[in-house]
């Protein structure tokens, strides 16, 4: 890895750059500098610019490919860009490290722009910023903001319609693994959530202990399993209860999700539960701070929160 922070790259990016610049001027040099020569003599009636020469080509018997030398205004063109190639890395970045004497970058620019923005749109999330959630809520206007926000920064995980996905949660649903009050939802998109379980396959034992458990695990949402391995994993459970509970119910505060409900976010069956004791999950979701602004965030927060409170 330390070759990929090193300068190396950089000294190999700016000098791979500077020679290719110099390898088109040297090219269109040497082409420039080339004399035609007729190939043969013309016959009678051909055209006059085949003394230039050909190149040999023949098609259809009598069409050749002439040889000769590169347009004036082509390679006029050509040194153009030459210069302005040259012109263009003194003054933005492109040799490396070298940041150009402007010091642009993409992330001031889209800094400038996201400040721009959200200057102009602030005066419309001000007139929301005094209503509550269950206010906003019912505020078709703010919804219908709130939705474009979802669909622009959740959709990607939650799914347009935010009923989830494998490893991502349904919004839905009553079922919320850190709670699911105005508060703790925003909270939530605020600062991010990393949901961690561990490995338990060597806490728990034998691998025939392992599917006893995941047998027990199934038992508590009525989800099937072997009653007779259930019995026996049900006190390897013990591992699992600082967490989830003893009764399996889960923990809000450290994101442990209800073994009760039937509800599964990777996915339902005793391989998949076994897959989970044995390489456990992690869960994240990255904080929306610094990329949304307050008033965005206290809107989606709404949002989300509505989806699973509508009105009958």
């Amino acid at each position: 890895m330390s070759d990929f922070v090193s300068d190396f790259w950089s000294y190999y990016v700016g000098i791979a750059v500077i020679l290719s610049i110099v390898a088109c001027a040297w090219l269109l040099w040497v082409m420039s500098r080339g004399k035609t020569t007729p190939n043969r003599p013309l016959k009678e009636g051909e055209d006059p610019r085949l003394a230039v020469g050909t190149t040999g080509h023949v098609w259809d018997e009598t069409l050749e490919e002439l040889n000769n030398p590169l347009p004036g205004w082509w390679a006029g063109l050509f040194i153009i860009t030459i210069v302005f190639s040259l012109v263009y890395l003194v003054f933005y970045p492109g040799l490396g490290s070298f940041q150009g004497q402007f010091g642009w970058t993409s992330v001031k620019q889209y800094e400038a722009e996201k400040q721009a923005t959200d200057a102009a749109v602030a005066p419309l999330y001000a007139k929301f910023a005094s209503l509550t959630t269950e206010q906003l809520a019912a505020n078709p206007d703010a919804m219908a903001v709130g939705e474009r926000l979802f669909l622009n920064n959740c959709a990607q995980c939650h799914g347009s319609d935010a009923r989830g996905n494998k490893g991502f949660p349904n919004l839905t649903d009553n079922d919320w693994l850190y709670g699911g009050t105005p508060e703790k939802i925003h909270e939530t998109i605020t600062k991010g959530r990393n949901g961690v379980m561990p490995s338990m396959a060597a806490a728990v034992g034998s691998a025939d202990d392992v599917t006893n458990l995941a047998n027990y695990v199934l038992s508590l949402s009525q989800s099937g399993g072997d009653p007779l391995k259930a019995n026996l994993g049900r006190e390897k459970f013990v591992v699992c209860a600082a967490c989830h509970g003893p009764e399996g119910k889960g923990n809000q505060a450290v994101g442990a999700p209800n073994l009760t409900d039937g509800i599964w976010l990777y996915g339902f069956g005793l391989d998949k539960v076994i897959a989970a004791i044995n390489g456990g999950h992690n869960g994240m979701m990255p904080a929306q701070e610094g990329k949304l602004s307050a008033g965005q965030i206290n809107i989606l927060s709404a949002y989300v929160w509505h989806l699973s409170n509508k009105a009958p």
